[in-house]
């Protein structure tokens, strides 16, 4: 991490001490209302940041250089990271070799365990940048996490991330009494592209006790009016789900394969128990919350959950003011729930 993104996130966790209305001031004014939802001042200074940071677009960057960029940003914002007993590097065999993977163990352990995918469009996410959040998924639900590094696009091209989860899953469900987690309390979970393929596992490997979702990937092939309304100056723009789509999906066909798009699976009555977290400032809300409300008809006990104010990503914000870590204890109670 340079100098320069160390200096960023100080200040950025500095001024989100600072009094609401002086946060607003330092972003430029009054919030962005739209659709009756008022953007959240924390949220506000964090996208006036980045702007005045002079960020390229990551669809402007080569698949190498936006992966670069994503660990810079993800390393200057996570701040003091939640206290864990220790970290344990596994090796997990894979469809195509083997996958590696980090578990998490928190002080107190009740005995369950989430599988856990990271976000970052299929493409430029990793270990490094979801630890901010398994630990503090670990921490607060007092669950072990297993974090795994899938294959990535476009090196690795769909369906590869998706057999990757299938096989992380089906491991953690058979491993589990050598891990010491009881096998009835395995769950999977993930953020954006990993929240696509936690829920795709469950769909197509089963053994999941609970799903974690958190803003997911629900629909490739159609954009909502979420995609439209904040598309652009969210953090998340419609261009750099594009980027990410595209470097994903081997071709414009696959956009309706149910396992890139699980909203379009015909039959999802068999799917464990769902905690579906949005965003109220994110091209993704609506197709995450209309595939809650698919579950939920196809009989899927579902908890949905807008967080109004806020913006994609906020499961990497939890050391950057109140409001995301408040949504993040949110889903650790749930998951603590879930899998208890």
């Amino acid at each position: 991490m340079r100098l320069s993104d160390r200096v960023q996130g100080g200040a950025l966790r500095a001024l989100t001490r600072l009094p609401a209305p002086a946060q607003r001031l330092v972003a430029g004014g009054s919030a962005d209302v739209m659709e009756g939802l008022a953007l959240h001042h924390e949220a506000q200074l964090v996208i006036a940041l980045a702007e005045r940071a002079g960020r390229p677009p990551v669809a402007e960057l080569s698949v190498a250089e936006a992966r670069r960029e994503t660990s810079r940003q993800a390393l200057a914002t996570r701040g003091e990271m939640e206290a864990v007993e220790r970290i344990e590097e596994v090796e997990l065999p894979g469809p195509a070799g083997p996958l590696g993977g980090r578990l998490y163990h928190p002080t107190q352990s009740g005995g369950a365990l989430l599988v856990y995918f990271h976000g970052g469009g299929f493409v430029v996410g990793n270990l490094t940048t979801c630890e901010s959040v398994c630990r503090f998924l670990a921490c607060h639900a007092g669950v072990r996490v297993l974090a795994v590094d899938y294959r990535r696009a476009p090196e690795n091209r769909f369906p590869a991330a998706v057999e990757d989860a299938c096989t992380a899953l089906r491991w953690a469900s058979e491993h589990a009494a050598t891990l010491g987690i009881d096998p009835a309390r395995v769950g999977v979970g993930g953020d954006s592209a990993g929240g696509n393929l936690a829920t795709v596992a469950a769909h197509e490997q089963g053994g999941a006790a609970f799903q974690l979702l958190l803003y997911p990937v629900c629909d490739l092939s159609f954009k909502r009016a979420s995609y439209a309304t904040f598309g652009e100056g969210y953090l998340l723009s419609e261009e750099s789900m594009d980027f990410y789509r595209d470097n994903y999906l081997p071709h414009s066909a696959a956009r309706s394969d149910p396992r890139a798009s699980p909203i379009l699976f015909e039959d999802l009555s068999g799917l464990p128990p769902a905690y579906v977290a949005t965003a109220g400032f994110d091209p993704l809300r609506d197709e995450g919350e209309d595939y809650a409300r698919r579950m939920r008809e196809a009989g899927v006990r579902v908890a949905l959950r807008r967080h109004d104010g806020l913006v994609h990503s906020f499961a990497n914000l939890t050391a950057v003011g109140r409001a995301s870590r408040e949504a993040m204890l949110e889903a650790a109670g749930a998951l603590a729930q879930g899998l208890a």
